[in-house]
């Protein structure tokens, strides 16, 4: 199940080379292995999760980015190797030194991720084994068959892609995402892979990166989880020779790459575990931003607000009740709240205006905007979310057995 509909179509990034096959961590002949090749002289840029308990890729990739530019990207899905302890890291270093065997890169030059089950041992054998039939399958039209190596509860792929002109000559952007369910991303998103044949220095590329998905992935919620291996990873080529690392070039550049990330994000959402609802939540006129976004998210982690967009049922009271849990500044009094283009509440109480079915008509829509206007400052921020179906918690309760 999934809201509204989606793209397969993708262009090659020219310096960026894609496999997948089966290793058996997932099943028989189900594909969940991944690998990316980047040309030599790539630069790549990461934000990882900000979880506590981070997982051993994560913490291996961490370090491996700090010392050495990137290489090789090996992704396994099925198993995230998390709370894993001391063996799991060793673990993911032992995959990243069979991979560097086989292609000659240092291990260093390897960063590992992982996704799936927490807790349990990586099956290592089933990744270093599978390197010879991986490694021959590496292709720069492999997009979508890496987007659904990468795939765990997603019921489809996620793959944005843009092409720009800068300076008479053609730049190209290419990303790929996973995930559906613990998501409330902290500095990153579930699992993002997103590379371009443009010319960027790594501070830029990592400014871009952060900023990007402050305004993407960073704005997401399913359940107010965050992953233990939440990982963006956003890699620059340079084959097309165009230097975006300032002017004109860069803001064309960042145009299209914020455009990309936002559609990955949003496609998260909308393939959310058990959606059926797309919902931007926007809240404006605070007095700062964070007290928006911490309104924006009461709203959009509320299980009696995902429950009611669920029934498509307007119950408008429990959107006040979210707003006034929040850790923010407000002014009751002040408050309008819109469901679409219908207003709810009128300075903190019920607009004389609104009929039920009025609001009945909104929520029975797949794509939804709630709006609260706080009418004491000049800040705004916006969230995107789902509902919360018998399906999320049925796919949640089912899903190791």
């Amino acid at each position: 199940m999934a809201v509204g509909d989606y793209s397969t179509d993708f262009h090659n990034v020219p310096g960026v080379r894609l496999g997948a096959v089966a290793c058996g961590i997932k099943g028989i002949d189900q594909l969940d292995l991944v690998l990316f090749e980047f040309v030599s002289g790539s630069v790549t840029a990461g934000i990882f999760t900000q979880s506590h308990f981070a997982a051993a890729p994560v913490l291996v990739g961490r370090e491996h980015l700090d010392q050495s530019d990137s290489r090789y990207f090996l992704v396994n899905s099925g198993n995230a190797n998390a709370a894993t302890g001391d063996d799991g890291k060793s673990d993911a270093e032992i995959c990243c030194k069979a991979l560097s065997q086989e292609t000659g890169v240092l291990p260093n030059e390897v960063i590992p991720f992982s996704t799936g089950v927490i807790g349990e041992k990586l099956q290592v054998a089933n990744i270093t084994d599978a390197l010879p039939q991986l490694i021959p399958t590496l292709d720069e039209a492999n997009w979508l068959l890496a987007a659904q190596g990468i795939m765990t509860t997603d019921t489809r792929p996620k793959i944005a892609t843009r092409l720009l002109e800068v300076e008479g000559k053609v730049v190209t952007i290419t990303g790929i995402a996973k995930g559906a369910g613990m998501i409330q991303p902290d500095m990153a998103t579930m699992l993002t892979y997103i590379a371009t044949d443009a010319m960027v220095s790594k501070p830029v590329l990592q400014e871009l990166l952060k900023t990007g998905a402050d305004q993407s992935f960073n704005r997401i919620t399913v359940d107010s989880d965050t992953s233990t291996n939440d990982s963006c990873m956003l890699t620059a080529t340079g084959v097309s020779g165009v230097d975006c690392d300032a002017g004109a070039a860069r803001d064309n550049f960042q145009e299209a790459l914020f455009s990309v990330m936002r559609e990955l994000a949003h496609g998260i959402i909308r393939d959310g575990e058990g959606a059926t609802k797309f919902v931007t939540v926007h809240v404006s006129g605070g007095t700062t931003r964070q007290d928006c976004l911490n309104i924006a998210y009461a709203i959009a982690n509320s299980p009696l607000v995902k429950t009611a967009l669920f029934a498509s049922d307007a119950n408008w009271g429990r959107i006040a009740m979210a707003v006034g849990k929040a850790d923010a500044t407000v002014d009751h009094s002040k408050i309008d709240v819109y469901l679409g283009d219908i207003r709810l509440i009128k300075s903190g109480g019920k607009d004389k205006n609104y009929r039920e079915e009025m609001g009945a008509e909104v929520m029975a829509q797949a794509e939804i905007t709630i709006r609260v206007e706080l009418n004491i400052g000049n800040e705004t921020e916006t969230v995107w979310t789902s509902d919360l179906s018998h399906d999320y918690v049925t796919i949640n309760a089912e899903y190791r057995t």
